[in-house]
């Protein structure tokens, strides 16, 4: 069993932003979703576990050692793709993963080949092989940056908003994907996008501020919701006026009208329907401050 140990991270840049602020977490095998709008600290702390830049303050650890007293200990066995991952483009898709496996310290040749072709083959990728790297649509370079992170068998996995920009066919895909890496190793997933989370991961936690501010099982958090959601269509400009009056979380134009959802015990008012709260429900609840779900412990 594998276990990423992170006590009280703190990280204040040089220019006053506090981007951590005394986050702990557990996280043990599988894929744990971390959410949070952009600027919540999320690239940050994906930096910070994966040994790129060191925190002020706390630590982390991964199979029981420190990390940033010993970064070559956890680098033998993380993979990561960052939020921007770049590339050579002009050299082949082959070329350039046979590149990434011998910094990876994959050596031998013949298990250097059998992996590059084995992971291409995984990505869907291999009969693309030959084509620059530079050519490939974002969803490819998206695949092609996970097939890099595979590299040598990790047991420590970091996705920085791995689906940012993809059409849903390559959002699909690149979940298929994700989904097939096993229950074997740790995989972190760092987005903005609520639906990453929900169709992937079996637990999460929300950041907000550099700090987390929830953390639990999705469908248990939605569960917390059961029967205090409520949605109803109105004119864009009586907004304001249901933003006074009730707990409003989240709104959405829909056929030229405006969607409103809010959280009340009981229905608000007449033309409210209750509605099966989501995990996007939940999200913008904690966001908005309306969040009075079950108490889910935020460190644990």
């Amino acid at each position: 069993m594998n276990t990423l140990e992170i006590r009280n991270l703190s990280k204040t840049y040089t220019n006053g932003v506090k981007a951590l602020d005394s986050i702990s977490l557990s996280v043990g095998n599988g894929m744990f979703g971390l959410l949070g709008p952009n600027g919540a600290g999320k690239s940050t702390l994906m930096r910070t576990i994966a040994t790129l830049q060191e925190p002020d303050q706390g630590q982390v650890f991964f199979q029981k050692i420190d990390i940033h007293k010993n970064p070559q200990s956890l680098r033998r066995q993380l993979g990561y793709l960052p939020q921007d991952f770049g590339v050579y483009p002009k050299i082949s898709a082959y070329q350039l993963l046979d590149h990434f496996a011998v910094l990876k310290g994959v050596i031998n040749k013949k298990d250097r080949q059998e992996q590059v072709s084995a992971l291409l083959q995984q990505t869907n990728l291999y009969e693309k092989r030959k084509k620059a790297v530079g050519t490939f649509s974002g969803g490819m370079r998206q695949r092609f940056g996970i097939a890099q992170a595979l590299l040598g068998n990790p047991k420590l996995i970091i996705v920085d908003e791995p689906t940012a920009g993809l059409d849903p066919e390559e959002r699909n895909r690149f979940h298929n994907l994700l989904s097939e890496i096993g229950e074997n190793v740790v995989v972190v997933l760092s987005t903005h996008i609520v639906e990453d989370v929900s169709d992937l991961c079996p637990e999460m936690a929300i950041l907000s501020g550099g700090r987390i501010v929830l953390k639990g099982q999705p469908n248990k958090l939605m569960d917390s919701l059961r029967g205090r959601i409520w949605y109803k269509k109105v004119p864009k400009d009586v907004l304001s006026d249901y933003r006074e009056a009730f707990q409003v979380i989240s709104t959405r134009l829909f056929a030229g009208q405006t969607l409103i959802h809010i959280v009340a015990d009981t229905k608000p008012e007449p033309g409210f329907e209750p509605l099966q709260p989501g995990l996007e429900d939940v999200y913008f609840s904690v966001l908005t401050g309306a969040w009075s779900g079950e108490e889910v412990p935020a460190v644990c």
